[in-house]
């Protein structure tokens, strides 16, 4: 659901930005309030499996489309609401300037759609009501879902709201509204799977892990907890580098969505200096676009970008709380 620049207008880019730095400022206050310096390792892991996950788009039969592990959910069941909306902008922030994936104008309105949505709406909508007073598989299942669909479906809403207020094209809303909610709700629901999937692991090997059930404070946890560390930092890799290789090319939800009613009746028009201006400097930065090396399409590029992605998602999602360290208030 990485929206691209020629979809919206400088204003509403710059009100979404202004959004989603406001959620960040309120994440960044508590993250630092919680003042949990163990979950460092943890906020690097999750953001290293995410942009894996990421990286994996799985076809959707019937359709020609195609979606992707967004991981909102999942970051805020085991970081909490505040960490986990700040490791998937960091996630995003990643995408957008080092893989070109997604636009630099646009990137305060995916910040909002792909992780608000998800880490701080849907989780106390619907995961912390399910699952606070009393946690189990069940439970797990439901609240997976439930949580995934919402944000999805609301991410999906606002990429048509953005696009229908910024006028830079003339999709039809109503035809856009329909083909977004469509394919995102069944997206959505395959995306609830694979986060109840892994959230039932982890509560069958490690449910301290959870948010509402965090002991991770404990210091005899310590070396049990960089085990799992490594182990998942290893599956991120084999994803990222390996299965990777094998997404499904056709396209996203999104421009699934576009295409549809492009070949219609509609078109994108805004090509101006702006756009061209940030377009060129988003070039300039990335340095694996479209998940490759700059001029090479084989394999050994894409997986090598992957595992590259991987660790510096997992080196700069950590950092984020170093810093937070580093500016802590001395008594």
């Amino acid at each position: 659901m990485h929206m691209i620049d020629s979809l919206v207008s400088p204003t509403v880019a710059g009100t979404m930005y202004g959004c989603s730095s406001i959620a960040m400022t309120y994440s960044v206050r508590r993250v630092r309030f919680e003042n949990d310096s163990k979950k460092i390792p943890i906020m690097g892991v999750v953001g290293s499996f995410i942009f894996a996950t990421q990286m994996v788009n799985f076809a959707i039969p019937g359709t020609g489309s195609s979606g992707h592990f967004d991981g909102a959910i999942l970051s805020s069941v085991i970081l909490g609401p505040y960490a986990g909306f700040l490791t998937m902008t960091g996630v995003l922030c990643i995408q957008c300037l080092l893989f070109a994936d997604g636009g630099i104008l646009t990137l305060g309105c995916n910040i909002w759609n792909m992780a608000f949505y998800g880490c701080l709406l849907a989780f106390f909508l619907v995961w912390r009501p399910m699952t606070y007073k009393k946690i189990s598989r069940l439970r797990i299942i439901l609240s997976s879902m439930l949580s995934c669909i919402l944000s999805l479906v609301l991410g999906a809403f606002s990429v048509t709201l953005e696009t229908l207020f910024s006028g830079t094209t003339d999709l039809s809303f109503n035809l856009f509204l329909s083909s977004m909610l469509s394919i995102h709700l069944v997206i959505g629901i395959i995306e609830g799977v694979i986060t109840a999937s892994i959230l039932i692991f982890i509560y069958k090997i490690r449910p301290d892990l959870f948010y509402d059930n965090s002991s991770i404070l404990h210091p005899k946890t310590k070396g049990i907890l960089k085990k799992y560390v490594y182990i998942f930092l290893v599956f991120s890799i084999i994803i990222g580098g390996v299965l990777s290789l094998f997404a499904s090319s056709n396209p996203d939800g999104l421009e699934w969505s576009v295409n549809k009613i492009i070949d219609k009746n509609s078109n994108i028009t805004t090509r101006d200096k702006l756009y061209k201006n940030i377009s060129s400097v988003q070039d300039k930065l990335s340095m694996f676009p479209d998940y490759n090396f700059r001029n090479s399409k084989d394999k050994v590029s894409a997986s090598l970008s992957g595992i590259i992605g991987v660790f510096f998602t997992f080196f700069i999602c950590s950092g984020i709380l170093y810093i937070f360290k580093f500016f802590k208030k001395r008594k």
